[in-house]
């Protein structure tokens, strides 16, 4: 297997669903600016892997055929919200192998206002395995939106398990969105307090509106090659994805009978532990990570599931302000999909652009001090969690 660095990285602008252009617009434009960053055009990328969740088949051609059907293999990638990172865990895969000395990953979402919900309401759900566990476990609310029982119910087993003051959870939103401030791509970068969060209405268990995550629209993309394709066209190869990791669920999803579980908390543990195994490091190595954050419940769960900070401890890990500058590890500096927005295909690959600035120490505002690695997180239900490790070459 080949070494793969990332030799462009691009995206646009998250907006609100009225205020978006078309996916292909959308498309097009981040693939453009990752081309740009790269150095390099269309016609030397070997394959296109494209991720959307909402869409036709074959929207991915629909995007890239503004930069020139050029002929190469253009692949259509779903995974729910990991979407955009399991298009360039394939990205990654093609380079790896030698298959192609260079690919193109990009993902995109042209969402609609409002809670997600079901595309097809004429036949049985990708996630009914999920909602009989959870209809198990904590019943059904048929006035709250399914995603939020979800992880609403996840953050509330942790709070029956350890007795936490749920009120925890909105400092996160808070921290998501004093971060975003620094952010020019991000949606939601005005200040909230503490009180501004948990006066917003309840949406389910203790997570309030401004604690979930907003339908968002936007596009990313993101350029892997070999080193020696970065040598010869003169990109800038100095970060490598060091180690990549794709998990799906597993039978403590459906038999543990905790909607921590349910939601891919043995998931992520997994698949972090297949990464800082590969790679040879540990959870305390890391400075810097851009994590799943649909929910602050999810956000505060993934602390542990990624080793950030011991099991039963992220409540201490939050109040000790652990999780952002001047603590432990600066976790989603982008302001995360709580503040950034969540354009399901396009998350990923936005992860993925905020953690290679960071690496080449371009993040200006947002920068975080003495970064070599950083890491991924980014979490599909139904279920698909991809972890990635970034390196800075030659640290």
């Amino acid at each position: 297997m080949k070494d793969v660095v990332v030799a462009g990285v691009g995206m646009v602008p998250f907006t609100k669903p009225r205020e978006s252009g078309s996916y292909v617009d959308l498309g097009e434009s981040a693939a453009r600016a990752a081309l740009a960053d790269a150095g390099i055009d269309y016609g030397a990328v070997g394959q296109a892997y494209v991720g959307y969740v909402y869409g036709d088949s074959t929207s991915g051609q629909a995007a890239l055929y503004g930069l020139g059907p050029t002929g190469i293999p253009i692949v259509n990638v779903n995974n729910n919200c990991s979407t955009g990172s399991s298009a360039l865990f394939l990205a990654r895969q093609a380079v790896a192998s030698g298959v192609v000395d260079c690919a193109l990953a990009l993902g995109f979402e042209q969402m609609t206002p409002g809670a997600l919900t079901d595309a097809f309401a004429d036949r049985i759900s990708p996630l009914f395995r999920h909602d009989k566990t959870q209809r198990g476990i904590q019943g059904w609310d048929e006035t709250a939106p399914p995603n939020a029982q979800f992880f609403g119910g996840a953050g509330q087993a942790y709070v029956d398990e350890f007795g936490i003051d749920p009120a925890v959870f909105a400092r996160i939103s808070v921290k998501a969105r004093r971060h975003a401030a620094n952010n020019p791509y991000a949606v939601f970068r005005d200040p909230i307090t503490l009180e501004d969060v948990l006066a917003s209405p309840v949406i389910y268990g203790p997570l309030t509106r401004l604690q979930c995550c907003p339908p968002t629209c936007g596009a990313a993309a993101a350029i892997v090659c070999t080193p020696e394709f970065a040598r010869a066209h003169a990109c800038d190869g100095q970060v490598r994805i060091k180690a990549q990791s794709l998990v799906t669920d597993t039978p403590s999803t459906f038999d543990a009978d905790d909607m921590r579980q349910v939601v891919g908390y043995d998931m992520t543990v997994e698949a972090a532990r297949q990464v800082y195994e590969a790679a040879g490091v540990g959870p305390e190595d890391i400075r810097v990570v851009e994590l799943h954050d649909c929910f602050t419940t999810n956000e505060f769960l993934t602390y542990e599931a990624l080793g950030l900070t011991p099991h039963g401890t992220a409540e201490k890990f939050v109040l000790d302000g652990d999780n952002t500058y001047g603590g432990r590890v600066v976790t989603n500096p982008s302001g995360g999909l709580l503040s950034k927005g969540h354009p399901l295909g396009a998350t990923g690959l936005a992860q993925c652009a905020e953690l290679v600035w960071q690496l080449r120490g371009v993040a200006e505002a947002r920068q975080v001090d003495d970064v070599n690695l950083a890491l991924q997180h980014n979490l599909g239900l139904g279920g698909a969690c991809v972890v990635t490790l970034y390196e800075k070459i030659g640290a």
